[in-house]
């Protein structure tokens, strides 16, 4: 396989997933890590994504939630994050992940709602402060901070968590699969995920159609622990049949 054509498909699952690891880039591209490590240095030394520790994260996936930075599938991620908006009440008090889908619901969350929103994610927390209203409260859940996510993980965070019961929770996902349900590249993150699961009276996935039946190694929770999936198909779109057939609602 070509360098331009290698580059091209790391840059894709980069987009998609958000944050990917040289593991999964060596299996997916049939390469050596050694390949695959001076790949993800090049497509960083141009910019094209960020290099982290054991693999790469997207440009728009970072604490500074620069406006004028370039976002994969800009129009499919506000489409979805306009649909949403619509599933939130007000005095809801709203458990929210971090991921580029949910930085852009962030964005258009109405200002004239009475809401309360607890955030692991530390670029969501900055988000909701510049974007939301002053009369919201939101708060951090604290806890290490995974250098790839930016999202608080461990003990402290999970306890943090299990002292809430939060209305709705718009959960971010890398990976959904009908089978092996919702899924994720890092452990911490997966319990920390899980946690917002049980945390929560309902669950949302704000996610591009991309994402859909991928899988990673760690598992968050069975595809049934979704109470509604939000996409920017139409939701009569028979590619979604399989997860309504899991009483899913569809948005």
């Amino acid at each position: 396989m070509e360098k331009l054509e290698r580059h091209q498909i790391i840059l894709n699952e980069v987009h998609i997933h958000n944050r990917v690891l040289l593991t999964d880039l060596s299996g997916i591209l049939n390469v050596s890590m050694d390949t695959v490590r001076r790949d993800v240095k090049e497509l960083d030394k141009f910019n094209k994504l960020r290099k982290v520790h054991g693999g790469a994260v997207s440009n728009g996936f970072n604490i500074i939630t620069d406006r004028s930075r370039d976002i994969y599938e800009q129009a499919s991620k506000t489409k979805i994050a306009q649909k949403g908006i619509s599933l939130l009440k007000n005095g809801d008090v709203v458990l929210i992940s971090g991921g580029s889908t949910n930085l852009e619901f962030a964005k258009l969350i109405p200002k004239r709602m009475d809401l309360t929103f607890f955030t692991p994610s530390l670029p969501m927390a900055i988000e909701l402060l510049d974007s939301t209203s002053s009369r919201y409260d939101v708060f951090f859940v604290g806890g290490k901070l995974s250098r790839g996510s930016q999202l608080a993980t461990g003990g402290s965070s999970i306890n943090i968590l299990s002292e809430i019961t939060a209305d709705i929770c718009f959960l971010g996902t890398g990976y959904l699969d009908v089978d092996k349900g919702i899924t994720e590249t890092d452990w911490e993150i997966a319990q920390m995920k899980k946690a917002m699961i049980y945390a929560s009276k309902r669950v949302i996935a704000l996610t591009i159609s991309k994402k859909l039946n991928t899988f990673n190694r760690y598992k968050i929770y069975n595809i049934k622990g979704l109470d509604t999936l939000v996409t920017e198909l139409d939701p009569d779109n028979v590619s979604l049949d399989k997860y309504r057939a899991q009483n899913i609602d569809i948005l």
